[in-house]
């Protein structure tokens, strides 16, 4: 069954976290992801609260820039969490914003070398491997964690290119894919992911999972759930999200429809409502579990949400969101 999160939002005032968190258990949800994005909250701070003041749901990283931290310093922390709170976490490294990362100066001149030699060896610590590498970024000399946890946390990647989904299935344990995930986006992704794991021999985890972002409102009127989803798809007329749309049946219609409109909203308000079904998770709380189930059907582990309000009255709210999401976490009788 596909697990359901949603994302811890990143401008959410950090006194707000831990209601949130709680709410987010409350609801029945399974996992809330938490963000760190540059001069807003870090992850492992959030991680840690939001493990130690709730009881069951699972807490995702999503993600950590790579270039930001030694690889013995994300195993120490994950080690850490791991072994209070045995099978709950999950941490996801990636990239960064290449403009964030210069902003700190820490843009790499290989992006996809840093990933991997970081990925790998974070891995490798968590499961009490000790460790000696020389790579162009990590250089680890005889390391190992002093009590690795008995259960090692998944170690994903947050990526979505075709040679940063290869180093995914090469040494990571799944990957979480940025919104929109669209059954045609996975199988591309997929294709790539296993590649890599190809070209690993048998030097993989047995499993890879995937973790499948998205953007969605849960309202019992399926046309209110699709138009206050609609503004979320702004982002496809710019050219960064074409991975994600080149795969589409519709993708020349799509972008055809990007260059007549005189906006990014613009673009958005004239999409058809077909092309909104497809790319979000929206409509009334039985639409939704069909997505999901849909999305489950081709691969995807957990579908994680952005929290959305579906009541205008509370747009900014995302409790309004946790509050609608429960009546797809937990369905009715």
């Amino acid at each position: 069954m596909t697990a359901l999160g949603v994302i811890l939002p990143r401008s959410l005032p950090a006194d707000q976290i831990v209601p949130f968190a709680r709410r987010a258990e409350e609801v029945g949800l399974d996992e809330v992801w938490v963000v760190e994005d540059l001069t807003f909250h870090g992850g492992f701070a959030q991680a840690a609260t939001v493990l130690a003041t709730t009881s069951r749901i699972g807490v995702g990283i999503g993600i950590l820039p790579a270039a930001t931290r030694a690889s013995s310093t994300v195993a120490m922390e994950a080690a850490t969490l791991a072994a209070i709170h045995p099978g709950r976490l999950q941490v996801g490294i990636g990239h960064g914003m290449p403009s964030w990362m210069r902003q700190i100066g820490v843009w790499p001149a290989s992006p996809l070398a840093m990933l991997e030699e970081t990925t790998a060896a974070v891995r490798s610590l968590l499961h009490g491997e000790r460790v000696a590498a020389t790579g162009r970024y990590v250089r680890v000399d005889d390391v190992a964690l002093h009590v690795p946890p008995a259960v090692p946390p998944p170690v994903l990647t947050g990526v979505r290119g075709p040679r940063s989904l290869e180093v995914s299935g090469r040494v990571a344990d799944g990957t979480i894919l940025d919104m929109p995930v669209t059954p045609e986006y996975l199988a591309v992704a997929r294709a790539a992911i296993d590649t890599g794991r190809a070209s690993a021999g048998g030097a993989v985890p047995p499993e890879h999972r995937v973790v499948a972002f998205a953007h969605g409102v849960v309202h019992d009127d399926a046309a209110q759930a699709r138009a206050l989803a609609r503004p979320g798809l702004a982002v496809l007329a710019e050219s960064d999200w074409s991975v994600h749309v080149d795969p589409l049946p519709f993708a020349d219609e799509l972008r055809a429809l990007a260059r007549a409109s005189a906006s990014p909203e613009a673009f958005a308000a004239a999409m058809p409502d077909a092309w909104v079904d497809v790319l979000t998770v929206s409509g009334s709380p039985s639409d939704v579990r069909a997505r999901l189930a849909h999305l489950g059907e081709h691969g995807v582990s957990s579908v994680v949400l952005t929290p959305v309000s579906p009541a205008p009255e509370r747009r900014d709210d995302p409790f309004a969101a946790l509050d609608a999401l429960g009546a797809v976490a937990t369905p009715a009788g």
